[in-house]
């Protein structure tokens, strides 16, 4: 079994319908190890281990997933649809982050801001390499810059997640500009 189609299974399942398994996220998007390996194993009948977790764990480019300390509960560390509250402290920002997206919804942005859509929050990047790498997979690419010291100065929170991606609730279109 390909290891990248089962890392989508997970994410699917850990982002946006553990259902699919018969399984509930915690209120801070923790599951049971146990219960994504049986999920797993059933989806692609398989025998898969929690080394074959770990593995992927390990080796997923984007570090989407976290353990907690004794590896028995496994969440991503953003991305999500459905509400979880990851403990995320608010934090002061770089003065400048950027997001990638496709050039079809530049007007709308520019119109109305960024909005975190079906995901909990605006996903942002501290580089324009970054972002570039996200916007592509969107269609023809456009990288916006967000003044996010501004943004900070007037009250907006922060975070960052465990893998070093910027989480906002909103971008207004005040704190945006095209590269």
């Amino acid at each position: 079994m390909n290891d990248t189609k089962i890392s989508k299974f997970i994410s699917l399942i850990l982002r946006h319908k553990p259902e699919v398994i018969n399984a509930e996220l915690n209120n801070n998007g923790w599951l049971l190890v146990d219960v994504l390996i049986k999920g797993v194993e059933n989806k692609f009948n398989i025998n898969f281990t929690l080394e074959d977790l770990k593995r992927i764990v390990k080796e997923d480019n984007k570090k989407r997933y976290s353990f907690d300390d004794n590896m028995t509960y496994i969440r991503v560390n953003q991305g999500h649809s459905v509400k979880v509250d990851l403990e995320l402290k608010p934090i002061k920002p770089p003065k400048v982050l950027y997001h990638g997206t496709c050039k079809r919804v530049k007007n709308s942005i520019l119109k109305e801001g960024i909005k975190h859509m079906n995901r909990q929050y605006v996903h942002l990047s501290k580089d324009i390499e970054t972002a570039s790498k996200v916007g592509k997979r969107h269609g023809e690419l456009i990288i916006f810059t967000v003044n996010s010291e501004s943004m900070y100065m007037d009250g907006y929170n922060f975070y960052r997640s465990e893998n070093g991606v910027w989480l906002t609730d909103y971008v207004p279109s005040k704190y945006i500009n095209e590269i």
